[in-house]
């Protein structure tokens, strides 16, 4: 299979598959449990049917959109996504251009393979910085001085992740950051020379947000679950959030937000956004999709707050009905790294450029003009 055989998210993934070693490919593509969440994030939009305008005269397309005070060209963003220089040696670098090129948000982790400045001096278009609250309160304010010196324009508070999904998939492949050459990888790396080649040759893996306070993950391996349930801070509050808020000073998101009482509250400390988001199914396993919640948080607190969808987004068509729902924008990370991992910069250039197409056909095929003709009379569920 080849670039230019890639058509959708789930012709990436099968190239993905086909250049990673099974440890990171697994990283990327498991979940917690028995992935049902996972499943159900893209099943949910099946359960809902889009209903066509005919005769509209639509002849021509505006997908701008302003989400947390910046306007982007289409209603899709990029989340955040942590060690992507594991999957393809150009990572956020790659993902980042493809994203300022297309007009649209892009996120980087605390777990990013890039550091904020480089980010920060090299692109101009929206960027959001995603912060795990560290144990470490001096680790947590240098994060988030850097994100301010880099001109970052939002920062994303993780809430979801206070302890470590159950991965399984991770477990038994041994995943870890950096990867550990073990008996069980060692055939997997061994036939994707590629990408074993260019772990080795190219530039050293790091995580440089973090590896000036901490060793785990850039020098010292570890594996993701016990990172996460070693060094983030399970006393993460509401309160503390706010602090945070207040600390930042500027655009807003709590990500990871599932319900109407959550939403309320990120509106009662301040937030100007909230990403309805179950991790992409990769902590609580039996969760609800982002989907299935949209319509009652847009309800609750739609017109005090960007409320963005995150998660299970592989279609156009599933972009429109979360934006007919209420959304002012949809997120994604599988969808973009699959074809980081199929071909780098190339891979994320196509997999945007094909969801853009699908999104202006299926606009036109609607009958509307802009995102603003986007209503729930367009829709009916089953």
């Amino acid at each position: 299979m080849r670039l230019k055989d890639c058509h959708n998210v789930q012709d990436f993934r099968k190239l993905a598959r086909q250049r990673l070693p099974g440890p990171v490919f697994h990283y990327i593509d498991g979940a917690a449990d028995d992935e049902l969440t996972q499943r159900r994030n893209t099943e949910a939009f099946a359960s809902c049917d889009l209903v066509p305008n005919v005769l509209a005269g639509v002849d021509s397309v505006d997908l701008r959109t302003t989400v947390m005070g910046r306007e982007i060209a289409m209603p899709l963003m990029l989340s955040p996504t942590a060690l992507q220089r594991l999957f393809h040696w150009q990572g956020e670098r790659a993902v980042a251009r493809a994203a300022e090129r297309i007009g649209t948000w892009f996120g980087i982790s605390s777990l990013g393979t890039v550091g904020l400045e480089e980010i920060g001096r090299t692109i101009s278009s929206p960027k959001l910085f995603q912060l795990y609250v560290h144990k470490d309160r001096g680790l947590n304010d240098a994060m988030i001085e850097a994100a301010k010196a880099a001109r970052f324009d939002a920062l994303a508070l993780t809430v979801d992740t206070v302890v470590a999904g159950n991965r399984e998939r991770c477990l038994r492949s041994g995943f870890t950051s950096p990867p550990r050459l073990t008996p069980r990888s060692a055939l997997s790396f061994a036939t994707h020379p590629r990408w074993t080649l260019n772990y080795l040759l190219r530039e050293r893996f790091d995580l440089p947000n973090l590896s000036k306070h901490v060793a785990q993950g850039s020098n010292i391996a570890i594996s993701v679950a016990s990172y996460l349930n070693e060094m983030l801070d399970p006393a993460l509050d509401w309160k503390t959030a706010e602090k945070i808020r207040v600390q930042w000073g500027g655009q807003f998101c709590l990500k990871g937000i599932m319900s109407v009482n959550d939403a309320k509250r990120a509106v009662d400390i301040g937030a100007t956004a909230i990403m309805v988001s179950n991790h992409g199914g990769r902590q609580l396993d039996g969760s609800r999709a982002p989907f299935d919640q949209l319509a009652e948080i847009c309800d609750a607190v739609g017109d005090s707050i960007d409320v963005i969808c995150d998660g299970g987004i592989q279609r156009g068509s599933h972009v429109l009905k979360a934006l007919s729902v209420g959304a002012k924008a949809v997120s994604g990370g599988r969808l973009y790294l699959y074809a980081l991992a199929a071909a780098g910069e190339a891979g994320v250039d196509r997999v945007l450029a094909k969801l853009k197409a699908e999104i202006e056909r299926d606009m036109r095929l609607m009958g509307a003009r802009s995102v603003a003709d986007l209503g729930r009379t367009n829709l009916r569920w089953r």
